[in-house]
């Protein structure tokens, strides 16, 4: 079982950016395609971002319009979501997912583990 902890999370203005982290153990990480996922309050979880096992292939939701990146590091066993021009919508609890395989998970089933999330409040 893959473990996964995210970071990066915090208060920004509209406009500026961040970068999520998260860092995985407990598995080999190039084994698995990564996602991220974020849940704004009295919404349901909303599909962000994923990339393949290494890194050559991603897929974002239409609704990040080229705003938000993901990459990941096999060496440091780690997956990033760099985020810019954040708007207040943005606002949610944005949590690391671990595909079932090293392919490029699209879809919710596509996922096996997940971290705890990681904060993020935009504010206009």
């Amino acid at each position: 079982q893959v473990q996964l902890v995210e970071s990066g999370g915090g208060l920004v203005q509209a406009g500026g950016s961040l970068r999520l982290s998260c860092a995985t153990s407990g598995g080999t990480f190039s084994n698995y395609g990564m996602g991220w996922f974020r849940q704004a309050p009295g919404k349901e979880r909303e599909f962000v971002a994923a990339i393949s096992w290494n890194g050559a292939s991603t897929y974002y939701a239409d609704s990040m319009n080229g705003r938000f990146t993901i990459s990941r590091d096999n060496a440091k066993n780690t997956v990033y979501l760099q985020m810019n021009s954040l708007k207040p919508e943005d606002t949610a609890v944005y949590y690391c997912a671990a595909g079932r395989s090293g392919g490029l998970p699209t879809v919710d089933r596509h996922f096996g583990s997940w971290g705890q999330g990681t904060q993020v409040t935009v504010s206009s």
